[in-house]
């Protein structure tokens, strides 16, 4: 009786033992993967994913057609032609200069636009500016 409980605690202290050394290194690895493929991405691909993911913004905005709100290339054509700040206007601190009609609907979507980084930011409009045609 005294050795299969001896064993049950050798078992016990070594199962716990283990989970503890286990953690840390998938979470070290976790971060150093989604790190590093963050740095590799170029702004224009890192504005896309943006574009297309959390911001949500293909719900309105599609390449080269207007949907609910304009295209992107006609995004980017107008604010290169009139000097605009697409990235003033995403935090909420600039008029509409593409199509001031639809900017009730633009509106509601400021609180995510304005939770983001300068850098994501920065990165969508790179994208957009990707879309400009020669």
């Amino acid at each position: 009786m005294k050795k299969l409980l001896f064993l049950a605690s050798i078992l016990a202290l070594s199962s716990c033992k283990k989970e503890q050394a286990e953690n840390p290194v998938q979470n070290t690895t976790e971060s150093y993967s989604e790190g590093e493929s963050a740095k590799a991405k170029t702004p224009e691909e890192f504005g896309k994913q943006i574009f297309e993911g959390k911001g949500n913004c293909t719900a309105c905005h599609q390449a080269d057609q207007k949907v609910i709100g304009p295209s992107i290339q006609e995004i980017a054509k107008t604010y290169k032609t009139k000097n605009g700040d697409i990235i003033t206007f995403l935090k909420g601190n600039a008029d509409p200069i593409v199509d001031p009609s639809q900017f009730s609907v633009m509106k509601t979507n400021f609180p995510v636009t304005q939770a983001m980084s300068d850098e994501e930011l920065k990165a969508i409009e790179s994208y957009i500016y990707s879309h400009l045609k020669n």
